[in-house]
């Protein structure tokens, strides 16, 4: 009996210590450490959520909002310039795949796994950086009598746009990851390996200059596409996945003539557009920062790991309406079954005909000569009276527009 009694001690003592040790590492406080995180993911809501939700987590976070600066190129610009950051998350394929072959001097990316790594299928380039959020393109159009007034929209490309008869929204510049990704989705059927304009064919530049040249932009006040639309001073528009949902819901804010009906739209809809549309997933990386301890390290790490996770990242995704691209996460938020706006078919992830890469790879390939070109030709002006005239198409030095000027 006596033995029987020691044995059930010991087994106590064990569990005792087991749930000591957990209760400890519950508690375990990491924020004598502030981490310095860039992204493009910077809304002033996303900022200010992250840092909450860290602080109750143990750590300290430093992440500037999208008024200090806006964009994917913005946000590695200024890791570069400041060689201060510890974390890096957002971006996509065409930036990570520049970070993880060490393109940048100042911005290394550590070697790195995480305990979810198996949970976010492929979107992870091994022992460097893994996905985080799912995020693609949508062109969206008002069906009541601000735009269709009960018409379908069906078009076979993005490009269709130009030709559909109605008003559309069009972007004011050319940087900024949304951007890139309309005109990654507009350009899509315009694909030539042998063409000397960045692998687009002329008639596709001449396709994106007439969205520019006749879509509508109106200042300031149409930051986003959703805005334009939910006024009804578009038909037709685009906008980002995520943050879709969240928007309808607070339609009425900003409106007479709000969109309505989040899930089950009421005034609005998707274009069916048969190509699908451009998707591309967000990583998350840990930089190797100059001078930073092993000890500070390790907290960078902690906290990679905790806002990765499907538990945290649920919680983004349920906060902003983005789609997770761990598969754990996307099961908690979405039980009933996958949104219409991620069901869509995905043309990034299809083989340009003539070459052994993806769209999003051949995307990835030429958006630097595609940004030049947009640059050199003066596209996506700020309003009427800045409008720039239309290129002579048949004579244009392809060699040169594809330069960055000096």
């Amino acid at each position: 009996m006596k033995k029987v009694i020691a044995i059930l001690l010991v087994v106590l003592m064990a569990l005792s210590i087991v749930a000591c040790g957990k209760k400890e590492e519950a508690k375990k406080d990491y924020s004598g450490y502030t981490i310095r995180i860039y992204s493009n993911s910077n809304s002033t809501e996303r900022v200010t959520w992250l840092i909450e939700k860290a602080k109750e987590a143990g750590f300290t976070i430093s992440l500037d909002t999208n008024e200090v600066y806006s964009g994917d190129s913005k946000a590695v610009q200024a890791a570069e310039e400041n060689k201060d950051g510890d974390l890096i998350f957002g971006l996509n394929e065409t930036r990570w795949s520049q970070l993880v072959v060490g393109k940048y001097a100042n911005l290394k990316v550590m070697d790195w796994t995480p305990s979810w790594a198996g949970e976010v299928g492929n979107y992870k380039y091994d022992g460097k950086a893994y996905g985080i959020v799912i995020q693609n393109v949508l062109m969206l159009y008002r069906n009541d009598e601000l735009g269709t007034n009960g018409q379908e929209l069906h078009f076979d490309h993005w490009a269709d746009v130009v030709n559909c008869g109605y008003t559309w929204y069009r972007q004011n510049k050319v940087g900024g990851t949304t951007n890139a990704n309309i005109n990654s989705a507009m350009l899509y059927p315009f694909v030539d390996p042998s063409s000397p304009a960045g692998g687009i064919t002329v008639d596709g530049w001449k396709t994106l200059w007439k969205f520019c040249a006749d879509g509508k932009f109106g200042g300031d006040d149409w930051k986003y596409g959703i805005d334009p639309l939910n006024r009804g001073d578009v038909a037709v528009s685009e906008y980002y996945s995520s943050s879709l949902y969240g928007s309808i819901d607070t339609a009425a804010d900003g409106s007479k003539n709000p969109l309505k009906g989040t899930m089950n739209p009421e005034n609005w809809a998707l274009v069916d557009i048969k190509d699908g549309t451009y998707y591309i997933a967000e990583y998350l990386g840990i930089l190797d920062r100059a001078g930073r301890t092993d000890e500070q390290t390790e907290i960078v790490k902690a906290f990679a790991e905790w806002f990765g996770s499907a538990e945290t990242q649920a919680a983004w995704g349920e906060q902003f309406d983005s789609f997770p691209c761990n598969t754990v996460a996307a099961a908690k938020l979405y039980p009933d079954g996958i949104p219409a706006i991620y069901q869509i078919p995905n043309f990034a992830l299809n083989k340009v005909a003539g070459t052994d890469m993806t769209y999003a790879e051949y995307v990835a390939a030429h958006s630097g000569e595609w940004t030049n070109i947009l640059t050199n030709l003066g596209f996506y002006w700020k309003d009427a009276s800045d409008a720039k005239a239309e290129p002579d198409w048949a004579n244009l030095d392809w060699a040169t527009l594809t330069q960055k000027k000096d």
